[in-house]
């Protein structure tokens, strides 16, 4: 059977808002009533023939009606769709958000609250349950920012906007379905701009594909303040994509002296006795145990941390394509599990300066009576701000980036 689409055709705004710092103090999020819509006559038109196509594929008019009452065109939901934000961060950066003490302290204590849960999804799919509560983490944080776009509408909204009606236009349908098998209510229908649900941000089409109704209520309740479905709905989607039960998704490892950069990439596969064979070493200096094919992956060139990936960092993949978050939801999974930070060294970033510098950077910008939002190492909005303020003081052209002169300037002067 041919696989559905994957979970993402692009990517979708809660895990990136908790990746630039912002779900886990709830900024940056909209408020309710911000997903307001306005009149659009060619809209409701565009509406009503597609209410038509819905009932001509089975959906009851009851649930077309309740569905469908009072949605009309939300301008916001487009604004994202066109606005997406890119945050360029460093791997280094990015792993100090992903896996920061607070995600992890909350991530094992949700592993000893729902520990029954987690055991028994992980006897039955066989992926580990650290790996499903890194998930949890990354999209949600844990459940407390589970989206509150009405769901219904955007994606009304975007099939309609067509810059991808078909896959959309999909999407709504399979919530439809989920209404009319009565799985939720369009009030609990409420998730992300792009239509996301629930604890793990699943998309309608991949819950009615893989969804299960884990915990016996006779609806798969991916909505549900419960994690319970939601939890089992991604291990069930992982594992029909080649989870393999036991296998790590990647190992820290030490290249030998002069290793050939050109040997490394995540399609490069040998097995781990060729590897072992050119000198790749664990963190320990001792061979990598025999996991299945293998590659070396250098996210941050020859210079960076170096990580031997397995069959299932491929498999993490197809839940987001983007391999700095599969590295994280890796990392922060083998964090929770008691495992030790990444060791490797990180090269300097294009603006010279190490995550330390960048930290620096902004503990001398707060002592000076600049606000750089935290001391993280993560240059946001808040120290591009303070930085492009210090400037301005200090009389120098203003760019808002931190560098290693920045640095000097402010050791000297700051």
């Amino acid at each position: 059977m041919t696989p559905s689409p994957t979970r993402r055709a692009f990517s979708l705004g809660l895990a990136a808002l908790a990746l630039s710092g912002c779900v886990a103090g709830g900024a940056g999020l909209v408020a309710r009533g911000e997903w307001r819509s306005v009149a659009n006559a060619d809209f409701d038109r565009w509406l009503a023939g597609f209410r038509q196509r819905a009932r001509a594929d089975g959906i009851s008019e009851a649930t077309l009606v309740r569905a469908f009452r009072g949605v009309g065109y939300v301008p916001l939901v487009v604004e994202r769709d066109r606005n997406q934000a890119e945050f360029n961060r460093t791997m280094e950066d990015y792993l100090a958000i992903a896996a920061s003490d607070e995600r992890i302290a909350m991530g094992r204590a949700k592993l000893r609250q729902h520990r029954a849960v987690f055991d028994a999804i992980e006897a039955r799919f066989g992926v580990k349950k650290e790996v499903l509560c890194a998930v949890w983490g990354m999209e949600s944080f844990y459940g407390t920012q589970l989206g509150d776009a009405p769901v219904i509408a955007a994606l009304a909204t975007l099939t309609y906007d067509g810059r991808r009606g078909r896959f959309f236009g999909s999407q709504l349908m399979s919530a439809l379905r989920a209404l009319d098998r009565g799985d939720t209510t369009v009030a609990r229908m409420r998730g992300s701009w792009a239509g996301a649900v629930g604890h793990t941000q699943i998309m309608p089409e991949v819950l009615e594909e893989y969804g299960v109704d884990f915990d016996g209520d006779g609806r798969r309740g991916a909505w549900d303040a419960d994690p319970t479905d939601a939890l089992a709905t991604t291990a069930n989607y992982l594992a029909r994509h080649g989870w393999t039960r036991g296998q790590p998704w990647a190992v820290e490892v030490r290249l030998p002296d002069g290793f050939d950069e050109g040997l490394a990439g995540r399609r490069r596969t040998r097995s781990v006795a060729d590897w072992t064979g050119t000198g790749v070493r664990d963190m320990e200096g001792n061979p990598v145990p025999d996991h299945g094919a293998a590659a070396i992956l250098l996210q941050m060139g020859i210079h960076g941390p170096a990580l031997m990936i397995f069959g299932n960092f491929a498999t993490i993949r197809r839940y987001n394509p983007a391999n700095t978050y599969v590295i994280g939801i890796g990392h922060l999974s083998d964090r929770l599990a008691g495992g030790p930070p990444i060791r490797g060294s990180y090269p300097p970033d294009e603006n010279g300066l190490t995550r330390a510098g960048r930290i620096e950077v902004q503990e001398r910008l707060t002592a000076s009576g600049y606000d750089a939002g935290g001391t993280d190492g993560v240059i946001g909005p808040a120290s591009r701000a303070a930085i492009r303020a210090y400037e301005r003081a200090r009389g120098l052209p203003e760019s808002g980036i931190a560098t290693d002169d920045l640095l000097a300037h402010l050791r000297r002067n700051g």
